[in-house]
């Protein structure tokens, strides 16, 4: 069972950087792509970065692209979103999300996000304004 724990969310002011961290849980992840979404209030779940395992490749939501980088550690199993210059829209839960490569491509995870097996419970990044 793959465990995904999030970690890095807080209060920063508008133009600011967040690193949020997730450590996955698990002896090898190349089987898997892993994501970050993101659910404001009021508003669905979205894809905002997800990333191959086994080779790195990045997806992005278009409208963050230039802001926000996905990148993954292998050594310790941890997938990272750097959150730089964010703005009070970016203000949400986000989630880390894995689930098998064999069941989609990582852009296809990103795009419906809806029935991945893998979910984290949750960061909260609040940007002010």
């Amino acid at each position: 069972q793959l465990q995904l724990v999030e970690s890095g969310g807080g209060l920063v002011q508008l133009g600011g950087s967040l690193r949020l961290s997730c450590a996955a849980s698990a002896y090898n992840l190349d089987y898997y792509n892993i994501g970050w979404f993101r659910q404001a209030p009021g508003k669905e779940r979205e894809g905002v970065a997800c990333i191959s395992w086994s080779d790195g490749t990045p997806t992005y939501l278009d409208s963050l692209k230039g802001r926000f980088t996905i990148s993954r550690d292998n050594p310790t199993n941890t997938v990272y979103l750097q959150m730089n210059s964010l703005k009070p829209e970016d203000t949400a839960v986000y989630y880390c999300a894995a689930d098998y490569a064999s069941r989609r491509s990582v852009q296809a995870m990103c795009a419906a996000p809806s029935g991945l097996n893998y979910w984290g419970k949750g960061a909260l990044v609040t940007v002010s304004s």
